[in-house]
């Protein structure tokens, strides 16, 4: 049985194997009468190419790496999602590695990445990276990269944000329009850009509100579930407690949910919440959870888009330097509403 590969396709076509090896990937070198001649002959041969061999020559893994700072939150795997429905039409698959908030560990994460594994990396920082050191030796390295959601402000090239700042604040005022008059913001991380951008535009609101306002009503939380469960409780059980909270991630409104059902308090009547989430389940919590759903899916898909037209290109240039904002959108439920 005749073996068809790209020798055989030459012969045929009494053209030099070159020639077909660039028609088939639709080189700008070749015309496209001499592509079209190629392109019929390979379907009418049933032409199968080899893409492990494809990625030797072109000293390519056909992998792209990406890092998130934790698998918990609905978020992340949206983005993933996101990101391999566009990867995959080109042959490429992921490499999806977790930091766990640790930035030595994305530190490690990167220099594995860096012995050549992968031709990409998109990523979302750790709640711990201030410094950008090991971020910046990727590009030395002449690996793309880009960010999403947290990004390193300081690195040249492209970033996909949703509007943290705006959505902030009108969150906040969404609950001062609710009633609220001593309203608590939940904190993550003072280092990465959502936290600040959220945390802004929340101060913002109860500025413009000329509600009264004390720097003890942000609060810093922790990694682990337990301490945050304590530190919420902790709060609520004065008198003087809040009367709404907005929490800037997903996992500080699980444990708001469980805290003040630990202290007998009832959800909206006493203490409203909204928070920062992509949680599919959240209009089937008791009550239904208000949130500010981040577009993930499409984030994802603009991320992939970006590296394929990047990386499929017959000379790699580097990716622009700009923020791309994709906007939130809030969906309110009983756990705000009056």
């Amino acid at each position: 049985m005749t073996k068809i590969n790209i020798k055989y396709l030459a012969e045929k076509l009494n053209m030099a194997p070159s020639t077909v090896s660039r028609a088939l990937n639709d080189s700008y070198e070749i015309s496209k009468a001499t592509k079209e001649k190629v392109m019929a002959l390979a379907k009418e041969l049933n032409y199968q190419p080899n893409p492990y061999a494809r990625s030797l020559r072109a000293h390519r893994s056909k992998t792209i790496g990406v890092i998130i700072p934790e698998r918990i939150n609905n978020f992340f795997a949206q983005v993933i999602d996101g990101i391999e429905e566009i990867t995959q039409q080109y042959g490429y698959h992921l490499l999806v590695y977790n930091s766990h908030e640790d930035v030595e560990q994305e530190k490690k994460i990167i220099s594995y990445l860096l012995g050549g594994r992968v031709d990409a990396i998109v990523m979302s920082v750790s709640s711990q990276t201030s410094s950008t050191e090991h971020l910046e030796q990727v590009l030395r390295q002449g690996i793309p990269i880009i960010f999403f959601d947290r990004i390193a402000q300081n690195i040249p090239t492209t970033k996909f944000i949703t509007n943290d700042y705006q959505s902030g604040f009108d969150a906040t005022m969404h609950l001062i329009q609710s009633g609220c008059k001593k309203i608590y913001f939940l904190l993550l991380s003072k280092e990465i850009t959502i936290g600040k951008e959220r945390l802004r535009g929340y101060l913002d609101a109860i500025k413009a509100s000329n509600l009264p306002f004390l720097e003890d009503w942000v609060i810093q939380c922790y990694q682990e579930e337990k301490k945050n469960l304590e530190l919420i409780k902790s709060f609520l059980y004065p008198m003087d407690r809040p009367d709404g909270i907005l929490s800037s991630v997903e996992k500080l409104a699980i444990s708001a949910y469980h805290a003040i059902k630990q202290t007998k308090l009832r959800i909206p009547e006493d203490i409203k919440l909204i928070t920062f989430s992509n949680l599919k389940i959240a209009d089937l919590m008791n009550p239904p959870l208000s949130t500010i759903s981040q577009p993930a899916y499409e984030i994802g898909r603009e991320c992939a888009k970006l590296l394929m037209n990047n990386l499929n290109k017959s000379k790699q240039i580097s990716i622009e330097d700009k923020v791309i904002t994709i906007p939130s959108v809030i969906h309110v439920r009983s756990s705000s509403c009056s």
